[in-house]
C-alpha cells in the first residue's frame, strides 16, 4: 500500500468535504452531435441562463451555431446572452441580449451583421465551464467570468491594458431575432435598463413568426461609465445614451441584414480594468428586474460570493443523489445528466410573485404555489423529467403543474403542448399536458389545484375547439391542444386528413393523454371519469392492424372510412404494400418504432402480437442485429432509435416479456457506449433535460415506465451505492459487484425480502425503502421470468 504524507492526506481530505457534486458536473457534455445544450452559468431552475452566443459554424447556412447558442465546433462568440433554453431543437429562441467585450472602437454599427460583426475567436484550451460559473479569454485579450442566481446574472470582464474596454449590449439581438427592442445608458448610476420583445419560436414555421414574450433588464457596472454610444439599424451615434427598434422576423420568420438596436458603454482601459455587472431580470417590468437585483445581487456583492453560491446551490440539489462507486468518467456523466435534467421548466416569475401570463397581463403566485414556471416542452418531459423533478421535491412538481393550470387558465383553457416564456409555441403532436400532470401527482405533486386541473382536461378532452379542428401549423405546430378532436370522439382514432402531424402517431399519444385523465382522476376518488377515460384510452387498438404484413401487427395509418390508408413511399406517391420502415404517419420514428408505444398497456399489446413469445421475439429484432450485436441507435428505421423520444420506453419492456435479463443487457449498452464524458456525449437533442433524465433513472436501475404512474421497472444500477435523499423517505440501492461487464440481476432483495420482480410498487416511489442487488457477468435468465412477474398493465375488463 502506498504511504500519503499527512499534509497531503489532509489537504484531500479538504478538497473532498468542499468539493461537492457540482465539481463532478461537464457542462460541455452535450455540446456538440446535436445535444444543443448551453455551456454557460444557471443554478436550478434558474430564469437566468448566462452563456456564449457562438456564431455560426464555418460554412453553415443557419443562422446560429446550434438551438443552445454554442456549438462545441464554434469558435467565435458574438455575445454572452442572459436567456437560453437547455437542449431544445428546431431553429432556436431566447438569446436575448448578448453582452459582447471588444477592444476596438466601435464605427460600423453591430447590426449590419449581428452574427458576425464585432465577434472574437476563441480556443477551448482557455475555456472552463463549471456548474454554476462559466470562463473564457477570448482572442481579444478579454477574460470573461460568468456566474448567476434565480434572477440575476453576474460578470466580470477584464480588459487588456492599452486596449479600448467597451461592453456592446446587443438590445435586438435574441436568437431569432426580435419585434421590438430599446435600451437606455444612465451614466451617473452606471446603469443600463432596457427591453426586448421576442418570440418567434424555430423562426422558420410561419405560425409562430409572432411574438409572445418581452424580457426587461438592468445592467449596473461597478466601474465609471467613461463613453457612451448607440445603434440603430445601419446608423451610429457616439456618445449616444438611448436606442430603440428590433431587428423584426424577416419575410421567413429569419431576420434582415441591418435592422436593430443596442447600445456601448466604455470604461478607462489604460491600465486594464476589469469591470463586473451585475444584472437583474424580469418578465414583467423594469421595477421587477431592479427589485430582482436588489434582492439577490444588491451593490457591493462580490462576483466571487455569486458564484460560490450558484456552486453552493448546485451542490444541494444534486446532493440528493449521493453515488459510490463507478469511473471517474462515468460519475461525471451522471451528475451531469441529473444538472441538465435540474434546469426546466425554469422560474418566471419576480421576487415579488409578479409574472406575465399567456393572456399580457400580470398576474401573481398565490399560495400554496410559490413560483410560476416557464419553458415545458411537453412531448418530452412528460416521459420521465417531470418525474425525476417531483421524485426529488414534490413542491417544485406542484409549482410546475400549477404553473401549467396558469397557463391554460390564462389562455382560454387551451393546455399548449409547447410553451415558451409567455406563449404557447404548439410544437410536437398530441396532447402531453395530462400525462404530465397525472405524472406529477403520482410522484407525490400534490399541493396544485388537482381538481382544478382534472375539469380543466377533462373540458378539453370532451369538447372540440375551432383550434382543435383548424390546420393551421400543422404538421410540426397545429394550433389545437387536442386536434382532430372531433374526429377522435367519433371514430376512436386520428385519421388521415384531419389535423395531425401523423395521425397514427397523434393516436398514440392521446390515449396516453387519455390514460393520464384516468389516473388524475382515480386519484381523486371520481371512479367515473377514470373509467370513462381508461376506455378512451385503449383506443390504440383501433390502428393496429394485424394483419399489416403478413406476419405481424403494427399501428399504422387509418382513413375515416375505417380503410386502412395507402402507405407513401419517399416521393409522396401512394405504395401497394405497408412497410414497417415508413414515417408516414409519425412524428420523428417509423412504425416498427412506434408499436411499441402504448406504455400502459403493454400485456394488451404484446396480447395483439399473438403473444408474449412473439412480442419477445419481435422485441430480439428490434434491438439486436442478425449476427447479436446491439441495434439500440443509427441502425436504421427498423431498430430502436435510443437517442430520441419514441424509442426510450421500449427496454424496458423485457421486463413484460419475461427476459429482463435483456433489459439489463440493453440498457446498460446504451448507458456505456452512447452517453459518454466528452462534447457529443448525449445522443441527440436534450430536450429540456428530457433525455438527460432517462439517463439517471437508468444508471439508477429505474424507469418510470407508464406516464402517470410511480411503479419502477429495474434494469440494474451502475453505482455501488446510490442514496437519494427524499422528505417523505429516502431510498437506498446497493449493489456491491456493480462494474463493467456485470450489468445481469442474480438476485434482488427489497427492504431486506428477496423478491423475483423486476419492478417496484408505487409505494417505493412515495416513501422510499432499500434496494440490494447481487449483479453478475452472465444472465440470470429465470429471475423475474414468471407471467406473475410483470409489471402491471392497465386495460378494461
Amino acid at each position: 500500500m502506498r504511504t500519503i504524507p499527512l499534509a497531503a492526506a489532509l489537504a484531500m481530505v479538504t478538497f473532498s468535504a468542499v468539493a461537492g457534486p457540482a465539481a463532478e458536473v461537464n457542462p460541455l457534455i452535450g455540446t456538440a452531435n446535436g445535444g444543443n445544450v448551453f455551456p454557460g452559468a444557471v443554478v436550478p431552475f434558474g430564469m437566468v441562463q448566462f452563456s456564449p452566443e457562438a456564431t455560426p459554424l464555418p460554412g453553415s447556412r443557419h443562422l446560429i451555431a446550434a438551438p443552445g447558442g454554442y456549438e462545441y465546433r464554434a469558435n467565435q462568440v458574438r455575445g454572452f446572452s442572459l436567456t437560453n433554453v437547455e437542449g431544445w431543437g428546431c431553429a432556436g429562441g431566447s438569446g436575448d441580449v448578448p453582452i459582447m467585450p471588444v477592444t476596438v472602437p466601435v464605427t460600423n454599427s453591430p447590426s449590419s451583421d449581428f452574427r458576425h460583426t464585432y465577434v472574437a475567436g476563441f480556443s477551448h484550451a482557455n475555456e472552463v465551464a463549471k456548474a454554476g460559473h462559466y470562463q473564457v479569454k477570448l482572442d481579444n485579450g478579454v477574460a470573461v467570468d460568468l456566474s448567476a442566481s434565480l434572477h440575476t446574472g453576474a460578470a466580470r470582464f477584464t480588459f487588456p491594458a492599452g486596449k479600448d474596454a467597451s461592453l456592446l449590449v446587443r438590445a435586438s439581438d435574441s436568437e431569432v431575432g426580435s419585434e421590438d427592442a430599446k435600451v437606455e445608458v444612465d451614466t451617473a448610476h452606471r446603469r443600463v435598463t432596457g427591453q426586448v420583445t421576442s418570440g418567434n419560436f424555430c423562426g422558420y414555421t410561419p405560425v409562430n413568426q409572432r411574438s409572445y414574450y418581452t424580457l426587461y433588464y438592468v445592467i449596473e457596472a461597478d466601474q465609471p461609465i467613461v463613453g457612451t454610444g448607440t445603434w440603430k439599424d445601419g446608423s451610429v451615434t457616439a456618445g449616444g445614451t438611448s436606442s430603440s427598434g428590433g431587428t423584426g422576423y424577416g419575410a421567413k420568420g429569419v431576420p434582415d441584414a441591418g435592422k436593430g438596436s443596442g447600445a456601448w458603454i466604455s470604461f478607462d482601459g489604460a491600465k486594464g480594468s476589469s469591470v463586473n455587472l451585475r444584472i437583474g431580470l424580469s418578465y414583467v417590468s423594469t421595477a421587477n428586474a431592479q427589485a430582482n437585483l436588489e434582492a439577490e445581487n444588491p451593490a457591493g456583492t462580490s462576483f466571487d460570493t455569486i458564484a460560490a453560491r450558484a456552486i453552493a446551490a448546485w451542490d444541494e440539489k444534486l446532493g440528493q443523489v449521493e453515488v459510490q462507486g463507478g469511473s471517474p468518467d462515468q460519475r461525471t456523466v451522471f451528475y451531469t445528466a441529473l444538472y441538465h435534467a435540474l434546469m426546466h421548466p425554469n422560474i418566471f416569475s419576480d421576487v415579488n410573485g409578479e409574472y406575465r401570463g399567456f393572456d399580457g397581463t400580470t398576474h401573481k403566485v398565490q399560495a400554496p404555489q410559490k413560483a410560476q414556471y416557464a419553458n415545458f416542452s411537453g412531448w418530452d418531459v412528460y416521459r420521465s423529467q417531470l418525474a425525476l423533478v417531483t421524485w426529488l421535491d414534490p413542491k417544485t412538481g406542484s409549482d410546475i403543474a400549477q404553473s401549467l393550470l396558469n397557463q391554460a387558465t390564462q389562455n382560454h383553457g387551451v393546455w399548449d403542448r409547447w410553451t415558451h416564456n409567455g406563449g404557447g409555441v404548439h410544437v410536437m403532436n398530441g396532447d402531453p399536458s395530462a400525462a404530465a400532470v397525472a405524472s406529477i401527482v403520482a410522484f407525490g405533486g400534490h399541493d396544485f389545484d388537482r381538481k382544478g386541473a382534472l375539469a380543466s382536461l377533462v373540458q378539453a378532452a370532451d369538447h372540440p375547439t375551432a383550434l382543435d379542428a383548424s390546420h393551421d401549423g400543422c404538421e410540426v405546430e397545429c394550433v389545437g391542444q387536442r386536434p382532430g378532436l372531433s374526429s377522435w370522439l367519433s371514430l376512436h382514432y386520428i385519421p388521415v386528413g384531419a389535423p395531425a402531424w401523423g395521425p397514427a402517431a397523434d393516436t398514440l399519444e392521446d390515449v396516453t393523454a387519455e390514460f393520464g385523465i384516468s389516473q388524475l382522476a382515480g386519484r381523486l376518488g371520481d371512479k367515473a371519469t377514470q373509467r370513462r377515460f381508461l376506455g378512451r384510452a385503449q383506443n390504440w387498438r383501433n390502428v393496429f392492424d394485424p394483419k399489416a404484413t403478413p406476419s405481424e401487427g403494427y399501428i399504422r395509418n387509418r382513413n375515416a372510412d375505417g380503410s386502412w390508408a395507402l402507405v407513401k413511399d419517399e416521393d409522396d406517391k401512394p405504395a401497394h404494400a405497408f412497410d414497417p420502415s415508413t414515417e408516414d404517419g409519425f412524428v420523428e420514428g417509423s412504425a416498427a418504432q412506434y408499436v411499441w408505444m402504448v406504455p400502459f398497456n403493454v400485456r394488451g399489446l404484446f396480447q395483439a402480437m399473438g403473444g408474449t413469445d412473439k412480442a419477445r421475439a419481435r422485441l430480439d429484432k428490434f434491438f439486436y442485429q442478425p449476427d447479436g450485436t446491439f441495434a439500440v441507435t443509427k441502425a436504421g428505421p427498423l431498430h430502436a432509435e435510443l437517442d430520441n423520444e419514441p424509442s426510450i420506453g421500449t427496454p424496458w419492456l423485457y421486463a413484460y416479456a419475461g427476459a429482463p435479463w435483456k433489459t439489463q443487457e440493453l440498457v446498460r449498452e446504451v448507458l456505456d457506449k452512447i452517453w459518454v464524458n466528452a462534447p457529443n456525449g448525449i445522443p441527440g437533442n436534450d430536450d429540456l433535460g428530457e433525455m438527460s433524465s432517462w439517463y439517471v433513472f437508468a444508471a439508477m436501475g429505474l424507469y418510470p415506465a407508464a406516464p402517470g404512474r410511480a411503479e419502477f421497472v429495474l434494469g440494474s444500477p451502475e453505482f455501488q451505492h446510490i442514496a437519494i435523499k427524499r422528505a417523505d423517505g429516502d431510498v437506498v440501492i446497493d449493489a456491491p459487484a456493480a462494474g463493467p461487464g456485470k450489468p445481469y440481476v442474480q438476485g434482488l432483495a427489497l427492504d431486506g425480502k428477496a423478491t423475483s420482480r423486476p419492478w417496484l410498487p408505487e409505494s417505493f416511489a412515495l416513501h422510499g425503502g432499500k434496494l440490494r442487488f447481487d449483479l453478475g457477468d452472465t444472465p440470470q435468465k429465470k429471475w423475474g421470468a414468471g407471467s406473475a412477474d410483470a409489471p402491471p398493465s392497465f386495460d378494461v375488463h
